[in-house]
């Protein structure tokens, strides 16, 4: 398959800001994509190589690219230096001078799918004290026969600046329609996806066997499955409210989800946005290597735990274990401990089919087989009495937790379901949101006096998934440290673009407008109506949106999260609704 056939439907996706649209392009995408590399498209589609969690890098630099460029084209690397320096990107400078090369290869070969797709393989493999000289190499074959639109793509992909802004959800539906003609199958798709979170082998069974054929793919060790979330509630007797009868109180803690694999003497955890942590915790990996289990997949919070006042340390701590490199240094300074809270796989039994007392029991014998200082179960009563699920909430907090988890005693594991199977309960309850907000930062204003040169303060948005939109919620400015400031600039300085996202949904005016990628937690004394953001605009009142008042950053940023995670626009309308109840009585 042509590889200018793609690049022409990645130009033409930049270029609308319509869901529907990018959906009809991917449709056509799909059904002229031949089913053997369909699973490469795929993966381009979504920027990357592989599968996310296995963290295939192409380590190409900004320096190393303009010398292929220059390389390729026969021009200086000033010359590309001084044209990069105009255009603002490195993509759109291959694409201009690629018009008009110096030199052209007396031979030139094919530029397709597969070649592309292969070379970056071979780019991501070469290691060594030659691998800067053989990826050059590699970036210009594909240059000297590229034609400029191929370029353009080609150096995006390699840079990680293709940002095309296709969600999952837009991929699925798009999936839905070109294999079934139906966008009514999407469903089944999702619930694969939800427990084989691989799109790409999803799409080859598509295609090959039918939705009949999705049927093979099942939860797997070291293939991490998408986490069951809870539901918020402003109060216990909510809770007791859905249930019959009793239900199960969990500590929730503050740190970080994670799912422990383990496939004979190989250990792999995943965060819960799917990325591969395992270097983050070897200490963990030790641990779980002695498990007397072959088989295994154990859900658990990471945290960050002092071992002379035996206490949980806020969750900035564990941000010291994201280091890439000298990891070691830290294990000792900022020691962990994990506390399992669900298994959901044992010996080949896909324990997602248990109800939650049955799964409960068979990890308290894991524990208490394997018992270990590091590792714990996490802290659990099951009550029906609101004194004694009070009483707990307070030794919850009164142990720096955030609150509790309320679990239905029949619920069964729903891999990327958030219902009232789960709720979270947290510290902030008694408040009228009850709750913080994860939110994605979509634009900013830049800083004046003490932050010239950071963010005066950042536009947010919540996530609304029928639109794929992200719809501003509010700005804010408070709550930062110098330091959250440094951190957060150079963090957003990669999401920067030109004008507003094409699924950016605000009337704000900014300074700067960034990619959706970065979430905070952000906390606020409560939610109103608001005629300048557009968060669930027109549904609680025609021409208004809702807004959060007094918002202020809790210094987390939510690395854990895609941006697709961030807080709904349906939770959002539910958590105002709740308010609105409660201020009557």
């Amino acid at each position: 398959m042509d590889f200018l056939t793609i690049a022409e439907i990645f130009e033409d996706m930049q270029k609308t800001r319509s869901r529907l649209i990018l959906i009809d392009h991917l449709v056509i995408l799909f059904k002229t994509t031949p089913v053997n590399i369909i699973k490469q498209v795929i993966y381009l589609l979504q920027g990357k190589l592989s599968l996310a969690y296995e963290g295939v890098e192409l380590g190409l630099g900004e320096k190393l690219t303009i010398k292929a460029i220059a390389e390729s084209s026969g021009r200086s690397v000033k010359e590309v230096e001084d044209k990069y320096g105009i255009v603002g990107d490195l993509g759109e400078t291959a694409k201009e001078i690629a018009k008009f090369k110096y030199q052209k290869t007396l031979l030139s070969e094919q530029i397709t799918v597969e070649r592309v797709f292969l070379t970056f393989e071979k780019i991501a493999k070469s290691t060594g004290s030659l691998s800067q000289i053989i990826k050059l190499r590699l970036v210009s074959s594909l240059l000297n026969d590229a034609t400029p639109l191929e370029s353009k793509y080609i150096i995006k992909f390699l840079l990680g600046t293709l940002r095309l802004g296709i969600a999952e959800y837009s991929i699925i539906d798009a999936l839905s329609i070109a294999s079934t003609g139906n966008k009514i199958n999407r469903k089944k798709i999702e619930e694969t996806y939800n427990v084989y979170t691989d799109l790409g082998t999803i799409a080859e069974i598509l295609f090959k066997k039918n939705l009949e054929g999705l049927n093979e793919l099942q939860i797997t060790p070291l293939k991490p499955i998408r986490p069951m979330l809870a539901e918020r509630i402003t109060d216990p007797t909510e809770a007791l409210k859905k249930t019959n009868g009793a239900i199960a109180c969990e500590f929730k803690l503050d740190g970080e989800r994670v799912q422990i694999h383990k496939d004979g003497s190989e250990i792999q955890l995943f965060s819960r946005s799917l990325e591969k942590i395992t270097n983050h915790y070897p200490d963990i990996v030790e641990v779980i290597k002695k498990y007397q289990i072959h088989k295994c997949i154990l859900e658990a919070e990471i945290v960050s735990f002092d071992l002379e006042s035996k206490k949980i340390q806020p969750f900035q701590e564990l941000m010291h274990r994201k280091r890439k490199h000298n990891i070691n240094d830290v294990l000792l300074k900022y020691p962990v401990k994990v506390f399992l809270f669900d298994i959901l796989y044992l010996e080949g039994d896909n324990l997602t089919k248990y109800e939650y007392t049955k799964r409960r029991k068979i990890l308290e014998s894991i524990v208490s087989e394997n018992k270990h200082n590091t590792i714990a179960l996490v802290n659990q009563i099951v009550s029906s009495k609101l004194n004694q699920i009070e009483n707990f909430f307070r030794k919850a907090k009164e142990a720096g937790c955030e609150g509790l988890m309320l679990k239905q005693l029949d619920s069964k594991y729903r891999a990327g379901a958030r219902e009232f199977l789960w709720m979270k309960l947290k510290k902030e309850y008694d408040n009228r949101i009850g709750d913080s907000l994860d939110l994605t930062v979509i634009g900013a204003l830049l800083g004046k006096g003490k932050r010239t040169g950071y963010y005066g303060a950042l536009l947010l948005a919540v996530y609304d998934k029928n639109s794929d939109t992200f719809q501003s919620v509010c700005k804010v400015g408070t709550g930062f440290s110098d330091r959250d400031l440094e951190l957060i600039y150079n963090e957003l300085k990669n999401y920067v673009v030109e004008e507003k996202y094409y699924n950016v949904n605000s009337s704000m005016k900014m300074d700067i407008w960034f990619n959706p990628k970065l979430v905070l937690e952000i906390r606020a004394s409560e939610i109103t109506i608001s005629p300048s953001h557009t968060a669930a605009y027109g549904i609680i009142r025609k021409n208004f949106g809702l807004a959060l008042r007094f918002p202020k950053y809790s210094r987390k940023i939510r690395f854990d999260k895609k941006p697709e995670d961030s807080t709904t626009s349906s939770e959002l309308i539910e958590l105002y609704k709740r308010q609105v109840k409660q201020n009557k009585f």
